[in-house]
């Protein structure tokens, strides 16, 4: 950064020159590159543009045409302004024609009334420029650094858009190609200003260049992507003025750290599915707001206000436990799968894996929307799009609800029917917590420390026996209520012969004490056992 015309006025040594403003006043804020002293009338052909030129004017043409010529040439080499010391040729004040054509073209001119070392204000300028040149060079290494260091460690889009925010003291949003806020600060602005009608606002702004600064919005853009690849759009709003050299050097540097991380990590879920996941992480953690969970969402496409607001959690029945590596795979496929069946059915919906089984939708039904039309859609969806998996897939809804601040009960709800829909016989399109009935009841009470005495009030004794003799009568008592008491079935379930299963059963009634013909002992055994199953779960 470079110090401006109004900078080198402000220096001691300039003010004891006492230096007036005769001409071209809405210059000042030129940046001074190098200062030339020259008496010369043909100056510019020694110039570059930029430079402060400073003279007594003893040399200058008499002319009115030719001071005008002179002016001219400045102008058009893009000096910087013209500094004057009266007393050699000019007294008082400069000849007219002079400060006129300098009015004319912006061009500033300052006189000096007092005799001036012009060698000491070189000398003071020259500081400035390299005291300006080593700052900039220094906050560029500090920048370069700090997204080094974010490259290296493979830090989230909302960590490197944080880190830009900070450093450029202005909010930063991170958009896709459908100009959808993936991630963003707002650096102490109110978030929802920021981000109201967002996708309107950006679509309206169109990029000649990579990066590009928008006069009509004050924001400096750049575009994210590598190999010829773009997937999204990183913005800086400003304050309406163009950004310094340092702030575009800045936000190009946080755009090729997102675009390398996205390399780095291109197996790992999508960035729109990542947004989706932590946006539902925060509403279950609550560490978001209802306000900013509201507004994050209508940010990404996905109006939650004046909705009806389903929880859906989706999970596999196959009990296998493959490796971590294929575990996230699987996860991150089986998340793209549910998210391609919310865009076949036009559903909004956020869509984001909960954890290392489930994966998490908040469905938004607008009023014209039926709700169980569009689960029985968007449940054949995901079948439709996943057939190898389909007999597997377990859909468990929550009830619905008015409000995003109720969104975390139905996610909950629809986590617990998935726990104990996973055991469900049926192929039901989708399970609500009426359908799982008694397992569904025994699953939300599995933390309750009575249903924990009364499991093991009725069951304690038998597992404690099949613990001590290597004996499997639990399984055996399982298998006897799920055949409705009905021994030879039950045989036949076993793998035994009648007289062996009896034999069995005659032992659970002398551990257990009770009478295996009696209805109540088998019922309240047969809820034991369902209790038993859901706080192992």
């Amino acid at each position: 950064m470079f110090p401006t015309v109004s900078d080198v006025l402000a220096l001691d040594i300039v003010r004891r020159g006492r230096p007036q403003v005769v001409a071209g006043e809405r210059g000042l804020a030129r940046p001074v590159r190098w200062v030339h002293i020259s008496e010369l009338p043909d100056v510019t052909r020694l110039l570059k543009g930029g430079e402060l030129v400073m003279a007594t004017g003893i040399a200058l043409p008499e002319e009115r045409e030719g001071l005008q010529r002179y002016i001219r040439d400045l102008a058009e080499v893009d000096a910087a302004g013209l500094v004057l010391e009266l007393g050699r040729r000019y007294t008082e004040q400069l000849p007219r024609a002079l400060v006129a054509a300098a009015e004319q073209v912006g061009l500033p001119v300052i006189t000096l009334r007092n005799e001036t070392r012009f060698i000491g204000i070189t000398e003071a300028v020259h500081a400035l420029i390299i005291d300006a040149q080593l700052a900039e060079l220094q906050a560029s290494e500090a920048v370069h650094q700090a997204f080094n260091e974010l490259a290296v460690e493979g830090a989230e889009p909302a960590e490197v858009v944080r880190q830009a925010s900070r450093m450029a003291g202005r909010p930063v949003i991170l958009e896709n190609l459908a100009h959808q806020v993936l991630a963003y600060d707002a650096a102490g602005l109110a978030a929802e200003a920021l981000l109201e009608n967002w996708e309107d606002r950006s679509r309206q702004l169109r990029l000649s260049t990579r990066t590009a600064f928008d006069e009509r919005t004050g924001w400096l853009v750049t575009t994210v992507g590598a190999r010829g690849h773009d997937w999204g759009r990183l913005v800086l709003v400003g304050d309406g003025t163009p950004p310094p050299a340092q702030q575009t050097m800045l936000l190009e540097r946080a755009a090729s750290t997102l675009a390398l991380n996205r390399l780095v990590v291109r197996d790992r879920e999508s960035l729109e599915r990542q947004t989706h996941r932590t946006l539902l992480s925060g509403i279950l953690t609550h560490s978001y707001t209802v306000a900013e969970v509201t507004l994050r969402a209508r940010a990404l496409g996905i109006p939650l206000e004046g909705r009806r607001l389903v929880g859906v959690v989706l999970r596999l029945r196959r009990n296998t436990t493959p490796a971590a590596l294929e575990s996230q795979a699987r996860l991150r496929d089986f998340t793209e799968i549910a998210a391609a069946a919310v865009r076949e059915r036009r559903l909004a919906a956020l869509v984001g894996g909960l954890d290392d089984d489930n994966v998490g939708l908040l469905v938004a039904l607008a009023s014209q929307d039926t709700e169980d039309a569009a689960l029985e859609g968007f449940s054949g969806a995901i079948r439709r799009l996943a057939p190898d998996l389909a007999d597997d897939i377990v859909v468990a809804v929550g009830s619905s609800v008015g409000a995003a601040r109720d969104a975390r009960r139905s996610l909950l709800e629809a986590t617990q029917v998935a726990d104990a829909a996973l055991h469900q016989g049926g192929k039901a399109a989708f399970y609500r917590l009426p359908d799982v009935r008694l397992r569904g009841l025994l699953h939300l009470l599995r933390d309750d420390a009575r249903l924990q005495t009364y499991v093991e009030r009725e069951l304690g004794p038998l597992l404690a026996y099949d613990a001590q003799q290597g004996t499997q009568l639990v399984p055996m008592l399982r298998i006897y209520l799920e055949h409705g008491r009905n021994k030879s079935a039950a045989a036949d379930a076993a793998h035994l012969s009648r007289p062996s299963f009896y034999e069995r059963l005659h032992r659970i009634e002398r551990v257990l004490g009770v009478d295996l013909d009696q209805v109540e002992s088998c019922l309240s055994l047969h809820v034991a056992l369902l209790g038993l199953e859901a706080l192992r779960r």
